[in-house]
């Protein structure tokens, strides 16, 4: 049974926070917390990604990027990245994470599983796909949780 996920991406505005929320919400028993690898510390959501959570329900307004540490890893039970990338910098950064460390995406694409694309500074179409991507992510790791 995991009690803490820590949710991972780059700047910790977009993605993770967003996943955050969503991950949250569907399971209120967990400690869910964000981080970014190269986090835009003490920055909020991102305004459109932003806009698309609170249109979903999910609370964003009180998000504070933070930046990945140690510590943070150390704490949880399981860390969500965005993409495979993301898990072999942070396996080679901190090597003994890596066992409780999965892509957000591995259950899309008919389990073969799937990177979350970054939408920072892109289009707001880019931005909904990446939403609905994070939204049924998120469903699936609940239903397996």
């Amino acid at each position: 049974m995991f009690k803490s996920i820590l949710v991972v991406c780059r700047g910790n505005i977009c993605r993770s926070p967003v996943a955050e929320a969503m991950l949250r919400q569907q399971l209120p028993h967990c400690r869910v917390s964000s981080a970014g690898i190269t986090a835009l510390v003490g920055e909020e959501v991102e305004p459109k990604a932003r806009q698309l959570a609170e249109a979903d329900g999910f609370e964003v307004g009180k998000h504070r990027a933070r930046q990945l540490e140690a510590d943070l890893l150390a704490e949880a039970d399981l860390v969500l990245v965005m993409s495979d990338d993301q898990r072999r910098e942070i396996a080679s950064r901190w090597p003994s994470v890596l066992g409780k460390t999965m892509r957000l995406g591995h259950w899309l694409e008919q389990g073969n599983g799937q990177d979350i694309p970054d939408p920072y500074r892109r289009s707001d179409a880019v931005f909904l796909l990446v939403h609905r991507l994070i939204a049924r992510a998120t469903r699936e790791w609940v239903g397996r949780l």
